[in-house]
């Protein structure tokens, strides 16, 4: 059972991973007529679970949700400048949490080692 940490970065990592997926079905779809970019949302779903002090963190789900953004004359609401910049920001985030797994399996394993 991993421990409560492993589980918050875990989930994190799940999140980060399906808004860089939907991030990039957005950027291909730029020109596609009507079509509706999405976002996703799992921040505050793991928000929610740390506050019922949930350990480990279950049943935190990304969910995917329509923009609201203005819609062109094709239909479609694709912001290439928008989603460019949502694409480096998560790539970011999904960097750092990389950095925090391996900077929590680095203590593990030194207090492991002084056993």
């Amino acid at each position: 059972m991993p421990d409560a940490v492993t589980s918050v970065l875990a989930t994190a990592l799940d999140g980060l991973a399906t808004r860089q997926s939907v991030i990039a079905d957005n950027i291909a779809n730029v020109d596609t007529p009507n079509f509706r970019a999405t976002t996703v949302d799992f921040e505050s779903s793991l928000a929610a679970a740390l506050q019922r002090g949930e350990m480990p963190v279950s049943g935190v789900t990304p969910t995917t949700q329509a923009t609201n953004a203005p819609v062109g004359a094709d239909g479609n609401n694709v912001d290439l400048r928008q989603q460019s910049l949502a694409a480096v920001q998560t790539q970011f985030q999904y960097q750092m949490m990389t950095r925090a797994v391996s900077d929590h399996f680095g203590v593990i394993s030194t207090a492991a080692g002084q056993f």
